[in-house]
């Protein structure tokens, strides 16, 4: 795989300090919110690797846009509501804020399908370890779809003290009709390569899910369906790997 440029390597400090005033920025956000949109979720699957096999999962999902970005960030708690000494409650989380060239030079940036390209960033908080990720990227205006963005990182595992990796992220929303009852198609796919000693890997949970509401003519607030996880090289591990749906609900405020 290609090694990341060795400009962007001799900058990676500088790259990584965007984190600090993106997070700072966080206050003046919420002032200058345009729009915001937060959700609870439940998760169920049977067929994990490494640890528990059986897993429920509680998700508060938020993502919000600015003045002069967007933000986005989710916190899951793994087995809240089983005990024993078998089982282990975890916690995970991430944020992800982004500045917007377009809004923060006043231009219309879009061309094509580009709708806009921005400074990205993302820091995943687990238990004992903690990841950096920043770079570029662009958000596409696609056919049908709500939102589509392509973003690029390069990946610091602080904790691990490993050599800086690539990271390419797509994320995306599409909503759509059948009759009367309303869906969405929505979910991530995530690359990582080259970081240190650990095997490349992807992760993707694509999820369909029907707005129950819509059915009863009381649309956006509750959601149930489906999210197929796929995990190759599970944490980086060679041949440790997940395929598997697990049963979904998202409440909506």
């Amino acid at each position: 795989m290609p090694q990341l440029p060795p400009m962007l390597r001799r900058y990676s400090a500088a790259f990584a300090s965007l984190l600090i005033p993106l997070s700072l920025a966080a206050p003046q956000a919420q002032a200058d919110a345009r729009w915001s949109s937060t959700n609870l979720q439940y998760h169920y699957g049977t067929e994990y690797e490494l640890g528990d096999e059986e897993r429920s999962l509680i998700t508060l999902e938020h993502a919000s846009g600015w003045k002069y970005g967007d933000n986005f960030f989710f916190v899951d708690i793994t087995n809240p509501d089983r005990t024993g000494e078998q089982t282990q409650t975890a916690f995970y989380g991430e944020i992800s804020p982004r500045l917007s060239f377009g809004k923060m030079l006043g231009k219309d940036l879009s061309t094509g399908i580009i709708q806009d390209v921005l400074i990205t960033s993302t820091a995943e908080l687990g238990d004992g370890f903690h990841t950096y990720l920043y770079g570029l990227a662009v958000d596409l205006k696609l056919p049908k779809f709500n939102f589509f963005q392509i973003n690029w990182y390069a990946r610091n595992e602080v904790t691990f003290g490993t050599d800086l990796g690539q990271q390419v992220t797509l994320a995306w929303g599409m909503p759509f009709n059948i009759g009367k009852a309303k869906f969405s198609f929505e979910g991530f796919f995530d690359y990582a390569w080259d970081v240190g000693p650990s095997e490349d890997n992807i992760i993707t949970q694509p999820r369909l899910l029907l707005d129950v509401g819509s059915l009863m003519d009381s649309p956006g607030v509750f959601q149930a369906g489906i999210e197929y996880q796929i995990w190759r090289n599970k944490f980086g591990i060679d041949g440790v790997d997940e395929n598997f749906p697990q049963l979904m609900v998202k409440w909506i405020f």
